[in-house]
């Protein structure tokens, strides 16, 4: 079985260690794509780098040369996973869903601890949209950036933890879901600070799509998500406006 892994932003270094966040949960035979986008901005922080990164994630998904049988989108609130759905005849996952749907086996109220505080509504409409804020007890930030997580490690593991400890204490959470894909590998801290369970969302993204397609599950096609209709797309960033948009997936390789 292969996956791709695609980070939203252009920082190599956050791309490679999701990748390798997301290899310590694969089963054995899962093979990890990580891939980073070619344009757009090197972090994630409000609804011009989301929109923009959308279209970076899609172009680079069809733009990858080889066959897989599932992709996952590690960007937290991000769009654009209706796109890829909409383009791919594979199962699609996005970790901000994975994480939260998850988190709802494992306690009554679950929070979300990310990054800047302008990212909270962002994360807020994404799991609205998924039909998963009836047991979300809160999203709260830490007021770091997404590349202070990698600049600065240990304030942000702090600044993490302080507003998990909130969350648990006075939100009244059960489960904390890390709210940035470049959170991978704090989940141990974090539990040891609060005593509950801690949900990353690339690693709960590849034990679910692992699922999907060994179930031969993906997404349907009959309307919201139907393929898009032939036109002709005018300029599409970097690839060819000619290629071909609808790659075959492979099959999967249990």
């Amino acid at each position: 079985m292969r996956i791709l892994v695609v980070n939203v932003n252009t920082t190599a270094s956050m791309t490679h260690a999701i990748g390798e966040s997301a290899r310590k949960v694969a089963a054995p035979g899962t093979e990890i794509i990580e891939l980073t986008p070619d344009f757009g901005a090197d972090s994630c922080e409000g609804n011009f780098e989301s929109y923009l990164a959308a279209i970076a994630v899609m172009d680079k998904v069809l733009n990858y040369p080889g066959e897989y049988d599932a992709v996952i989108q590690a960007g937290y609130g991000e769009h654009g996973r209706e796109g890829l759905q909409e383009l791919l005849d594979v199962p699609v996952v996005d970790i901000t869903e994975a994480a939260a749907s998850t988190a709802q086996f494992l306690g009554h109220k679950y929070s979300v601890v990310t990054t800047l505080d302008r990212t909270v509504p962002l994360i807020e409409d994404r799991l609205k949209l998924a039909g998963l804020t009836d047991r979300l007890a809160s999203v709260r930030a830490s007021g770091l950036g997404v590349l202070e997580l990698e600049s600065d490690p240990e304030r942000a593991v702090a600044a993490i933890v302080e507003q998990s400890r909130q969350a648990v204490e006075n939100d009244k959470a059960e489960v904390i879901c890390l709210g940035c894909g470049g959170m991978a590998e704090l989940e141990a801290r974090v539990s040891e600070a609060t005593g509950v369970p801690i949900v990353d969302g690339v690693r709960a993204a590849v034990t679910i799509a692992e699922s999907l397609v060994r179930m031969g599950l993906s997404t349907s096609k009959v309307r919201t998500y139907a393929t898009p209709r032939p036109k002709t797309i005018t300029g599409w960033p970097i690839s060819q406006a000619t290629r071909t948009v609808h790659p075959k997936p492979s099959k999967a390789k249990m």
